[in-house]
């Protein structure tokens, strides 16, 4: 089968298309033929040698696919090594979803989708009426959480984004303005995936008991150390989130997934796709995701 993997850290020209044996299930395991494999964030930050945790060399990044079982269920996973024609993931992690949910929608829902979901509901724990920022707002991770924070009550939904195109969809996707900082009504919740001088930025236009979630550096430079002072004075809070061990509580995964496959389903959710590319040009993938080229949903297909 075709691969696509990294030998050493470093950017996209790091990734290379091999060829190699398709993975062999163990007890508990399915295989899957790869119908389509999701892009993130975080897997250019594995590629770089940035992520959180660090990961063995060789690595074939990837952690999201659609595909088929070999009794021919059509299901959504979190996987190891999803950059591949087959996979194998644990029955427990597989989640049937309909044939006509295209695999973009789907893959949309998983990494991006819970992520939104628990930034709003787990880690900012956002209270009705509350006025939300969203960070990167048409991204994979905004353009949910801009929806979401709307249905969980929000009174005002604010969109930071790097173009006038994707301010203008974020506005189209429900969000009631566009956030320029400093902001004149300071904000209860912030999200930031961002970091460095916008992370600074937004501290400056948090409210009072207000919560600033950090949850990625797409910048990629370091923000201004944070003085418990200045976050004593407003009662608020800087928060990190990492959806990883939050999707191993009870209750964090298959239980908020459903109700995002639920509300896409009834078009109470609007997933945005983005480009898909071919599996062997995940390099350009990568290239485009990090240039802020791309909107939406970024997926490979085998």
């Amino acid at each position: 089968m075709i691969a696509i993997r990294f030998d050493r850290f470093g950017g996209p020209e790091v990734l290379e298309t091999v060829e190699l044996p398709a993975p062999e299930p163990q007890p508990g395991q399915v295989r899957i033929t790869v119908e389509a494999v999701g892009v993130n964030f975080a897997d250019t930050h594995q590629t770089d040698g940035s992520y959180l945790t660090a990961d063995l060399l060789p690595h074939i990044p990837g952690s999201e696919v659609v595909g088929r079982t070999p009794d021919g269920r059509r299901v959504l996973a979190r996987v190891p090594g999803g950059y591949a024609e087959q996979v194998v993931a644990p029955e427990a992690a597989l989640v049937d979803i309909p044939e006509d949910l295209p695999a973009a929608h789907a893959l949309a829902l998983l990494t991006q989708g819970l992520t939104a979901w628990h930034l709003l509901r787990t880690a900012a724990r956002l209270a009705p009426g509350e006025t939300v920022v969203v960070h990167a707002a048409a991204g994979g991770v905004g353009s949910l959480a801009v929806q979401l924070a709307r249905r969980f009550g929000a009174g005002r939904v604010l969109a930071q984004a790097s173009t006038p195109d994707k301010c203008r969809l974020a506005l189209e996707l429900g969000a009631d303005g566009i956030a320029e900082y400093p902001l004149s009504d300071k904000a209860d919740v912030i999200l930031d995936a961002v970091g460095g001088p916008l992370f600074d930025q937004a501290l400056d236009s948090l409210g009072l008991s207000g919560r600033l979630v950090t949850y990625g550096n797409a910048a990629r430079t370091p923000s201004t150390p944070v003085d418990p002072a200045r976050l004593s004075r407003l009662n608020a809070a800087v928060i990190g989130f990492w959806l990883r061990p939050t999707l191993s509580a009870p209750g964090g995964y298959t239980e908020p997934l459903r109700e995002l496959l639920d509300l896409t389903a009834r078009g109470t959710l609007r997933p945005v796709t983005g480009p898909s590319y071919p599996l062997t040009r995940a390099r350009r993938a990568h290239e485009d995701l990090l240039a802020r080229r791309t909107t939406g949903k970024v997926t490979l297909h085998p």
